[in-house]
């Protein structure tokens, strides 16, 4: 049993990596509406594989129980076959994604290969479930039970909002270029954009699978030299930019973050100057790391940065849309806080809490600065219907909240309690100086944006929460 035990964990973690990797932070399944039935065949299948790494790390399933697990890696292995085929009607697999499965499935195979004399062995004996015992493999199959029932739960949670087609985004048919479109904002945007027939080219690092992604309703290219000087544009939209939550802050990983956005926004600005009719309007994005850490102090946008690299990010960043707007496009840059909503960081925030395992970071005093996705979707659609909105807007919502206080209302969502601490110093070994954005707070308020007659749908965390 030892090498199929092995053969089974390795599985584990190479699958673990897969939807990370790949659904979560690649393809960002969770908040695509066309892969909900997607999403529903990986939670149904992740289920089974909890059962099944469970069942066999303390188990042996004797006589007629071995035709009930016989039955269940069946069923996986019919709902693996109508996952393919899914995947392949509504998205095209990178490399990477079809190297995993390739070895997911030889893994398969092989491990069923194995486990084919064992469970005959099995099935010859009296039926019952005898207990066993397999040293280290059993708490490590029964971890890796946890974690993918944990994801088969979250997976079967995850309800992407419908297209948003209720918002005034200008006059229609408008040519609008925009980066970032396959993000969590950017998905959401083009969809809306789209649902109100507006054109759209989408630049991005693999225009093919964005393409089928948005169904073949986009224009989407790799390189702004694919453009042409004479090509008009209503309006640029620039979204993009690494996540800057992740690998530690390395000198490598700072290069990453400043070439997604004021590497990016050079090239762009480079290309718009060369345009023989530059767009009349630019919207830009930027963060309210701007700001830097400031504790409980209240700051609009009159508020000044800190010495900081998030802070150096952002000012390099603005800096660069600012020179690429030139003389004839009005700018409006949005500095944006912690965007909530189907996808992005709130179903992770939420997954402990429905576990009843949530809590607060450090001491819990520091202000969360954040804003509903429906709420940013709304002031882009001003920002590109309004022609008076030129400058610099925090796009936060008017109630930030100190960090116990957000975790509660996390936890009353969930129909629990915050109960655990974690903190500080486990925070910041963790993930370095890149833990300042968790434990150190900002309180943040939409001061521009609230005396340009915007009104917030989701004006605070309660009402963010119930639209999830």
């Amino acid at each position: 049993m030892t090498p199929l035990l092995i053969l089974l964990w390795l599985q584990a973690l190479l699958g673990a990596a897969d939807v990370l990797w790949n659904h979560e932070l690649k393809e960002k399944l969770p908040q695509r509406p066309s892969a909900r039935r997607e999403q529903w065949l990986h939670g149904v299948r992740e289920l089974l594989y909890a059962v099944v790494f469970a069942g066999i790390a303390w188990l042996e399933w004797r006589g007629l129980w071995a035709g009930v697990f016989a039955a269940v890696l069946l069923i996986e292995v019919w709902l693996t076959a109508l996952d393919f085929i899914e995947e392949d009607r509504h998205r095209l697999l990178g490399p990477t994604e079809r190297v995993m499965h390739l070895l997911l499935a030889m893994g398969g195979g092989a491990y069923v290969a194995l486990l084919v004399p064992v469970m005959s062995d099995w099935a010859g004996q009296p039926t019952a479930l005898q207990p066993v015992n397999y040293g280290w493999l059993s708490p490590a199959l029964s971890l890796a039970a946890v974690g993918v029932l944990a994801w088969g739960v979250r997976d079967l949670l995850a309800r992407p909002q419908a297209v948003v087609s209720n918002l005034d985004f200008g006059p229609r048919h408008q040519r609008l270029l925009i980066t970032g479109g396959t993000g969590f904002i950017g998905t959401r945007l083009v969809e809306a954009l789209l649902a109100e027939g507006h054109d759209l080219t989408l630049l991005t690092r693999q225009p093919l699978p964005t393409a089928v992604r948005f169904r073949g309703a986009v224009r989407a290219i790799s390189d702004l030299e694919q453009l042409s000087s004479g090509e008009r544009f209503d309006a640029v939209i620039n979204l993009a930019g690494a996540p800057v939550l992740g690998p530690r802050w390395t000198v490598k990983r700072r290069r990453e973050l400043l070439a997604s956005r004021v590497g990016l926004t050079e090239k762009l600005g480079a290309w718009l100057a060369r345009c023989e009719t530059p767009p009349p309007l630019l919207i830009n994005a930027s963060a309210i790391g701007y700001y830097g850490a400031r504790d409980a102090t209240p700051l609009d946008e009159a508020a000044g940065p800190q010495a900081e690299f998030m802070s150096e990010l952002c000012q390099r960043w603005e800096s660069a849309a600012q020179q690429a707007a030139g003389p004839h496009t009005r700018l409006v840059i949005f500095r944006l806080g912690v965007v909530l909503g189907e996808a992005g960081a709130l179903p992770m925030m939420m997954l402990p809490h429905r576990f009843r395992v949530g809590g607060t970071l450090g001491d819990g005093r520091q202000y969360l600065s954040w804003v509903g996705i429906d709420d940013v979707l709304g002031a882009l659609a001003l920002a590109l219907r309004d022609p008076t909105m030129a400058g610099i807007y925090n796009l936060t919502a008017p109630e930030p909240l100190p960090q116990r206080e957000f975790a509660h209302e996390l936890a009353r969502a969930c129909g629990g309690r915050a109960w655990l601490t974690l903190p500080a110093s486990v925070v910041r070994l963790m993930l370095g100086e890149a833990a300042t954005l968790l434990i150190d707070g900002q309180r943040v308020l939409p001061r521009r944006l609230l005396a340009h007659g915007y009104e917030f749908v989701t004006p605070t965390l309660a009402a963010c929460l119930e639209r999830r």
